[in-house]
């Protein structure tokens, strides 16, 4: 499929195959539940951020205040309206026992990439301008939360069941900065969701910041946390499990390993949060070089079939 279209947003905006991609991994494993295939960087490249995929993403880096102000929010909700409809393709096709996921990135995170211009190991440029400047980065920050609970909206409206929030790069903040800039825009989106739609779960992911996650799970909007595979299955039972849902989190690269350690972890963490509600999940994405009898093993396994 990726070998259909000339760059990777193509095929976020293609509808149909976007809706093909959605479906491939149900059709072929089973799985309770879909997550639509999409980015996390559609939503600088509808803000007019150039955005390109060349071994990880490639932005124009988003420094100052004249850069922000160079951003639109014209027709972003109809920019995004292909992606909507992919929802509306997959539904059609999508077993009535398989639940749909919707997501967007978190505020905190989807700025990383749109200061540093991309991934980075010391966040220098996006910290030191949420650490040095917070009330112009906080600028930036209530731009992405505005968009963001309209993108998520059109999603819960185009009929995803589900929707998740993710935070992959929480852990690098120091806690004030993460009170500010990670948690309260979380909170925030998922307050505005629920006052439209309040019978649809969201999922908080906050990666790295284990510390804060019963903080979050307490959170009246928040119906089920995500944790990484670095948090104590166990510890997520008693902290985080009697306020919130919990899903995850099994090491993704025991899942490319595979054999008898992905057994043991696999049933260490249904065992460890068997007594609450829990969505088993991986810590964090799947890599691209795990073999595919991996995954079909470690469904079986969680099925009960083997």
């Amino acid at each position: 499929m990726r070998k259909q279209v000339p760059e990777f947003l193509d095929l976020c905006f293609d509808s149909s195959k976007a809706a093909q991609v959605t479906l491939q991994p149900v059709e072929r494993f089973e799985f309770d539940a879909a997550i639509l295939f999409s980015d996390i960087l559609v939503v600088p490249h509808v803000l007019g951020q150039k955005v390109e995929f060349e071994d990880g993403p490639r932005l124009n880096p988003l420094r100052d205040a004249a850069a922000l102000a160079a951003l639109s929010v014209n027709r972003f909700r109809d920019r995004l309206s292909p992606i909507c409809e992919t929802i509306d393709r997959v539904k059609e096709k999508l077993p009535s026992d398989v639940a749909l996921i919707g997501f967007a990135g978190a505020p905190w995170t989807v700025s990383t990439y749109m200061v540093e211009g991309g991934s980075s190991r010391d966040y220098v440029n996006v910290k030191r301008w949420a650490l040095g400047d917070p009330s112009g980065f906080q600028s930036l920050i209530d731009l992405l939360v505005d968009v963001t609970v309209d993108y998520l909206k059109d999603q819960i409206s185009a009929g995803a069941e589900a929707v998740q929030i993710f935070d992959t790069w929480a852990g690098v903040l120091p806690k004030p900065a993460f009170d500010r800039f990670c948690a309260a825009p979380v909170l925030e989106i998922a307050r505005r969701v629920k006052s439209e739609y309040p019978d649809t779960p969201v999922v908080a992911f906050l990666r790295g910041a284990a510390a804060n996650l019963p903080g979050l799970a307490s959170a009246p909007e928040i119906d089920a946390v995500g944790i990484d595979h670095v948090v104590d299955a166990a510890w997520a039972a008693d902290e985080i499990q009697p306020q919130a849902a919990v899903q995850g989190n099994l090491d993704p690269v025991l899942l490319l390993a595979g054999g008898p350690e992905l057994t043991r972890g696999a049933r260490e963490i249904v065992a460890s949060l068997s007594g609450g509600a829990h969505v088993f999940n991986l810590g964090h994405g799947i890599l691209p070089q795990t073999p595919l009898e991996h995954v079909r093993s470690l469904v079986d396994l969680i099925r009960g079939r083997s």
